[in-house]
This record gives C-alpha cells, structure tokens and sequence, in this order.
C-alpha cells in the first residue's frame, strides 16, 4: 500500500483525500442499498447488507490509516499538513456515521415501523443530497489547484458549499417535522420503534451535518487563499 500511496501523492497533493473518498462513497451507495430495502427484505437479509456496508467502512478506515502512515513530512502541501488530516478525518466520519446507522437498522425487525420507514427514507435522500454535494467539493480538489485557489474554479465550490448548507437547513427543518408529528401519536407505538424511530431520525439527519461542515472546511481554506 505504501508504494500506492506515494505514487497518490505523487500525482497530485490531494488524490490521496479523493481516494479515500470514493471508498466513503461506495460506503454511502451501499447504505442507500439498506435504505431501499427496509420493507421488502428480511432482518437476515437486511443484516447481509449491512455485513457489506460494514466491509466497505472497514476498507475506507484501513485507506485512511494508510495516507495518515504515509503522509511524507517533507511533502509540499497547498494546505498545510493539520488541515490535510482535518479533512482526511471528516471524511472517515462521514462512513462512521452510516456504520453507525446500519447497525441501528439491524437492531429491530424495520418491518414493524410500517409507514416510518417512508419517513426515515425522505429524510435519508434529503441528507444524501447534501453528502453528494460535499463529495463533488473534493472531486474538484484539483482543479482549485490548478487554478491556484482562485478564479471561476473557487467561485463554482463556493457556490456548492452555499448549496450543502442550505440542503442542511432542509434537512433541519424536515427532522423537527417528522418528531414533531410523530410524538402526535408516540404513545401509541411499541417502546422499541419509539426508541429506534427517535435515534434514526437523529443519526441520519448527522449526515447532513458532517457534509456541511466538511464543505465549509473547504471554503474557509479558500478564504485564507
């Protein structure tokens, strides 16, 4: 893997941080696959997919201790070596968070949350939206270096940062609006989907958040450009 990552590095300062986002990617495609299939799959089967999401985040993890292994101390970076590990990290939390979710889902038969997990899939695609936008910010890594950090390069991943944090405000606003019509008739639900609905409908919408804040690491190194 050494050999790998140097010949990365090599190419460009940044392709490690993109390698090691299409491995959260395939993480987060894969957490999609869960997500199609919380009515029409068993547990057994449900859990099958989450075995595979889990390999996928273990790959990502084992990507991301190999840049970190390997980051060459004496390599010139356009961004200086705290910020490259920053980045690296809000990464692999972004694939830690679907792990997380996936375990959640393997919890309880999703079954039994009926017309929930409509709900809990609305609320999935609008915090994916924002995941897929933070994702097309590191795709562009490059280019800003090519184009020094500046020009109309800078200006189209600003404009996609603007648009993750307005897709995280969306996704705010929809959280607080499925629990506040779910608490409408909480007690009528069994203890375990009041528990699992609350604590999906919480980790799901963190989505949003991490890809946020890994979008306005970005801008605010563009900014001190």
């Amino acid at each position: 893997m050494l050999t790998t990552i140097a010949r990365l590095f090599g190419k460009s300062p940044f392709h490690p941080l993109q390698s090691h986002m299409q491995k959260v990617s395939g993480v987060m495609k894969k957490l999609t696959e869960v997500f199609d299939h919380l009515i029409d799959k068993t547990p057994d089967e449900l859990e099958a997919l989450v075995k595979e999401l889990n390999k996928l985040e273990h790959e990502a993890d084992l990507t991301k201790n190999d840049i970190r292994n390997h980051l060459p101390k004496s390599l010139f970076l356009p961004i200086d070596r705290a910020q490259f590990l920053e980045i690296l990290s809000m990464q692999d939390s972004i694939a830690d968070k679907a792990e997380d979710i996936g375990e959640l889902l393997t919890l309880y038969p999703t079954q039994e949350l009926g017309e929930l997990c409509h709900h809990l899939d609305q609320l999935f695609k609008k915090n994916m939206e924002a995941f897929w936008d933070a994702r097309n910010i590191i795709k562009e890594l490059h280019e800003l270096l090519e184009s020094s950090f500046g020009g109309i390069e800078a200006e189209k991943v600003k404009t996609i940062v603007e648009k993750t944090s307005r897709l995280e405000y969306e996704a705010d606003k929809m959280k607080h609006s499925l629990l506040k019509e779910f608490f409408k008739t909480a007690e009528e639900v069994k203890t375990p989907v009041f528990y699992l609905y609350t604590r999906l409908v919480e980790e799901i919408n963190k989505i949003s958040h991490l890809s946020e804040k890994l979008a306005n690491r970005i801008r605010m190194i563009l900014e001190l450009k």
